[in-house]
């Protein structure tokens, strides 16, 4: 089957190579950062006597991690004739550093994951190749078994880079004995969703006469540089709030709906609901009936047999919106891509995608819609409650090359959000730096082929 021409949009691959990716990336890595052991089940696949042996890296640990390694000794016994090397290295930069260099090297793996928001800055074309449709579509993957929104966020230059697994949310959980004697339960015992500020507060007002003298209301991770962002995006969409025009040339930030978010922020720490610097996880274990974190946070909340449910973040301003970040597989550059490793790497990754009530069991929603219909996923606590709701309306950072997981644009964001929770800043004078640092970002060329937002989005043929 033919391959599309890699090279649309993005001439001079040869300029990238390890040496110019590791000096883009400013040093990230220190001294042997780069030699990450492989702690996948398949070590021994490259020595195998199977046909075809499929390279797979992922940043997947802890939970996370037994599931996937759940899912590929499936897929292996599923496939004898595929010899699957499944690596999995440093979670953040580390990661993102050596599959950059790796891609740049001509020694990438067959298959990765990578954050789907940050699938713009990863020089989709050069560092990246494009997924063949029609060849996903042999192994039973299809664009419209997907959430649109979703699918064109791994879309760049009208190829597909990013093939979702899932969506990690950021989510409201409650504490169902708190909330029963408080009276905020419906007559199924969940919580009906704010549809206002007011009613939140009035939510929050009614669950602290629960509580002992001390005791948080709400985890809001106030201090979190990433969580601060993460809340922000999600409050902010709700309002209908925008970053940039569509030829990313220039600055759209709304520091008036920005303002809005942040001082509704502000009020839970003004008005004590909210406690600087707790641990909110352990909190939310300890009493205290509300924490905001993500969907990760199901299997450890599980674990300790508490009740509780979990949905989107309240809608408070109107419009659902829920933060949203996916884990996609991708396809770093390989200059012969094809043949058998290659079509081993598009039934590896087309399986974890259609076979996701495993993963969904670590709080992550399937990105593959026909899950939702699955028996075992149904089955499955809170998952079934905010699953649904989250994947219809995901607020997701925009669509340029510094956002993404572990991005600059959370890093130079993040603090000044924070910043107002802990009052070091009015709310109306950190939405305005908010404007500026983004028009810095704006401004600012990708390390990794040396150009704008604007003029990388028109070299992509967008």
């Amino acid at each position: 089957m033919g391959r599309p021409d890699l090279n649309d949009g993005y001439p001079n691959r040869g300029n990238l190579n390890r040496r110019n990716v590791l000096a883009a990336l400013g040093g990230l890595t220190v001294a042997g950062s780069l030699g990450f052991a492989a702690l996948g089940t398949g070590a021994d696949a490259l020595a195998s006597s199977a046909r075809t042996r499929v390279r797979y890296w992922n940043l997947f640990q802890g939970g996370d991690g037994t599931n996937q390694v759940a899912m590929v000794d499936a897929f292996r016994k599923e496939h004898p004739d595929i010899a699957v090397k499944d690596s999995t290295l440093t979670w953040g930069g580390p990661y993102y550093t050596k599959l950059a260099m790796a891609a740049a090297g001509n020694r990438a793996p067959d298959l990765a994951v990578m954050h789907q928001g940050r699938v713009p800055g990863f020089a989709p074309g050069r560092l990246l190749d494009p997924w063949d449709i029609d060849l996903l579509a042999k192994y039973g993957v299809r664009e419209t078994d997907f959430n649109p929104v979703l699918w064109k966020r791994g879309v760049v230059g009208g190829k597909l880079y990013a093939l979702p697994l899932d969506i990690h949310v950021q989510l409201c959980f409650y504490r169902k004995d708190v909330c029963k004697k408080a009276g905020l339960l419906d007559a199924d015992g969940r919580l009906p969703a704010a549809g206002s500020t007011d009613e939140w507060f009035g939510i929050l007002k009614a669950a602290k006469k629960q509580l002992k003298n001390g005791q948080q209301t709400l985890g809001l991770h106030a201090s979190d540089q990433n969580f601060a962002w993460w809340f922000f995006v999600a409050f902010y969409q709700q309002l209908g709030g925008g970053y940039f025009n569509d030829d990313q040339t220039d600055v759209t930030f709304d520091t008036d709906k920005a303002t809005e978010v942040l001082e509704f922020f502000r009020k839970h720490v003004t008005d004590g609901y909210v406690t600087v610097g707790e641990a909110d996880g352990e909190a939310f274990l300890a009493g205290s009936p509300f924490t905001w974190e993500g969907n990760w946070s199901v299997p450890y909340f599980n674990g300790e047999k508490l009740d509780f449910g979990a949905q989107p973040l309240p809608p408070v301003f109107g419009k659902p919106a829920t933060h949203a970040e996916s884990h996609s597989f991708i396809l770093p550059h390989q200059s012969g891509r094809g043949g058998a490793a290659d079509e081993g790497a598009y039934r590896l990754a087309a399986y974890m995608v259609t076979h996701a009530t495993t993963w969904a069991i670590g709080g992550h929603v399937p990105a593959y819609l026909p899950t939702f219909k699955d028996p075992a996923y149904l089955k499955l606590s809170p998952q079934s409650e905010y699953s649904r709701p989250a994947m219809e309306h995901p607020a997701t950072e925009p669509h340029i090359w510094f956002a993404g997981s572990t991005g600059v644009l959370a890093q130079r964001v993040g603090p000044i959000v924070a910043s107002s929770n802990l009052g070091s800043a009015k709310p109306a004078a950190a939405a305005r730096r908010m404007k500026s640092a983004l028009e810095q970002l704006l401004a600012m060329k990708n390390p990794m082929d040396g150009r704008t937002a604007a003029q990388e989005l028109k070299g992509a043929g967008a």
